[in-house]
């Protein structure tokens, strides 16, 4: 070495520092005149809270109703995370007592799905109401948009039963000012080649079917999601 700059000033390395340079230069004139940079937009965080028509009783993880539904709404454009926080078994009372911790801060919306368990073990729609609204509530004194779906009860409990329990979701939904889905498992309940052998829980084709026929009520939430993150 003789002392001398190891690059000529018309070296790429050179050329290639200057350029760095000048871009710093400019990053920092946009920043002394206040100019904001775009920043990229963060996707909107869903947590699906519900009981094992959530969790995916039986099934991988993959094929989830959460994991499925997200899959599906990446696929047609939309940056979203859907979080399983379903829990297998859990009725309407038992989702409540755990709601606050799973949900987390940050949260953009709640798909709540709860109320099965409910109708399966006959338990007075009356606890049901209760139990939702106060989880509705909660959320809504949290800024937490939900999109509720709904469950309709089962045709063997009688029309007695059913009269009480099937009005509950589109009442809370009305009182709210929630979105709701009318019936989760639409297309799916009592279809033996879309269950589990149990004849309860969907399989991965049921699951398929449900996102799909939920998919335009969850695009039409997400988009007010968005409108409100971006006002």
């Amino acid at each position: 070495m003789n002392g001398s700059a190891p690059y000529g000033a018309a070296h790429p390395v050179r050329k290639g520092v200057r350029a760095l340079r000048q871009v710093a230069g400019l990053l920092a004139l946009f920043g002394f005149l206040g100019v904001a940079m775009p920043a990229h937009a963060e996707p909107i965080r869903l947590v699906a809270f519900g009981d094992s028509l959530t969790a995916g009783l039986g099934l991988p993880g993959n094929q989830a109703f959460p994991a499925r539904l997200q899959a599906a709404l990446k696929a047609k454009g939309h940056d979203v995370l859907i979080e399983n926080a379903g829990v297998s078994g859990d009725t309407t009372t038992a989702g409540l007592s755990r709601l606050d911790w799973s949900i987390p801060q940050g949260t953009d919306g709640v798909i709540l799905e709860l109320g099965a368990n409910d109708a399966l073990r006959g338990l007075d729609p009356a606890i049901t109401e209760k139990s939702l609204d106060s989880i509705i509530g909660r959320l809504k004194a949290r800024q937490i948009p939900v999109l509720m779906a709904g469950m309709l009860a089962p045709p063997n409990l009688g029309a007695g039963y059913k009269a009480r329990f099937d009005p509950i979701f589109p009442r809370l939904a009305q009182k709210y000012g929630v979105e709701l889905y009318p019936f989760f498992l639409d297309g799916v309940a009592g279809q033996p080649k879309l269950n589990q052998a149990d004849g309860i829980h969907p399989s991965a084709a049921g699951v398929d079917i449900i996102v799909a026929k939920i998919l335009p009520a969850v695009e039409a939430f997400i988009g007010k999601l968005k409108t409100a993150k971006a006002g």
